[in-house]
């Protein structure tokens, strides 16, 4: 797993220069330059070309830049990785993926282009296909990371909005289980009442303490939220500092095991302590 923050995923239309233009300046961990369904039919062709340009053009700092193209059941796709390479993205996100075959497609076509040599795959998991094959997808060892798409996800399975997403659960879980067991990382969905913060913040404390990395956004308003709501606490740094501090301590005593507030702490423990405070220094990497 990567230590790089990706609390906050922020969805941008390719069409629009505008809001291009203003995510050099956002305060986000990734981009989705979105060529798929916040762009029209008529301006396709418009978008990609005019975000291959501010990708170019550079200026988006430390922040991870994926793009979402068409799908490849659409005429846009090809088209949209031409266009695209020249800028040599971080990603390249498709589209309801259903199965490896999806992966092994785009991987094929992205290494017939120049400018792929180092841009990874992200794949929408968004149908009940993709969830089943999850674990299948993530085995691409051009995979990066997962994207749930869950407002297709909940209209494919017919489901009632609910308290905590509870016809979602499942879903969540199995794409979630995937993605770590091939060491992917793995984004919520979005949360689509971009004025309700409660309900946003509710969402996010929910995702990340279910292991998600970090919260898919539609609004720059809802960034501050994903952000602190998926960054380590004072307290979790804290404790950190403490279990290492305590477990070294008792390595130099010939040791296997600290005691910290009470409880055990063995080297597993250490582990996710050093990628809590890992995590921190990156977060700060990137605010500065």
């Amino acid at each position: 797993m990567t230590h790089r923050p990706y609390r906050s995923a922020l969805y941008l239309p390719g069409s629009n220069d505008r809001a291009l233009d203003k995510a050099r300046t956002l305060a986000v961990d990734a981009i989705l330059f979105d060529l798929e369904d916040a762009v029209a039919v008529d301006q396709k062709a418009a978008a990609r070309d005019g975000l291959a340009a501010a990708l170019i053009q550079g200026g988006y700092g430390g922040r991870a830049r994926i793009v979402r193209i068409n799908g490849f059941d659409t005429e846009w796709a090809d088209d949209d990785l031409a266009a695209i390479a020249a800028a040599k993205p971080d990603g390249i996100l498709l589209p309801k993926v259903d199965s490896g075959a999806d992966i092994e497609t785009l991987d094929a076509k992205m290494s017939a282009l120049s400018g792929y040599g180092d841009t990874r795959i992200w794949a929408m998991i968004e149908t009940p296909l993709g969830v089943l094959n999850a674990a299948q997808i993530a085995a691409h060892p051009r995979m990066e990371g997962f994207v749930l798409g869950t407002n297709d996800l909940a209209k494919d399975l017919n489901t009632r909005s609910g308290v905590a997403r509870g016809p979602l659960m499942t879903s969540l879980q199995l794409s979630l289980l995937a993605a770590r067991a091939h060491g992917l990382v793995a984004l919520d969905g979005v949360y689509n009442a971009f004025k309700d913060e409660d309900g946003l913040r509710a969402e996010c404390e929910q995702g990340r303490d279910m292991g998600f990395d970090g919260k898919t956004l539609i609004h720059p308003a809802q960034v501050a939220v994903a952000n602190v709501a998926f960054a380590p606490s004072e307290q979790e740094v804290d404790l950190a500092h403490r279990q290492i501090e305590a477990f070294e301590a008792a390595e130099a005593e010939g040791k296997g095991v600290a005691v910290v507030d009470g409880l055990i702490v063995e080297n597993l423990h250490i582990v996710t302590a050093r990628a809590t405070l890992a995590k921190m220094k990156m977060i700060a990497t990137l605010e500065n």
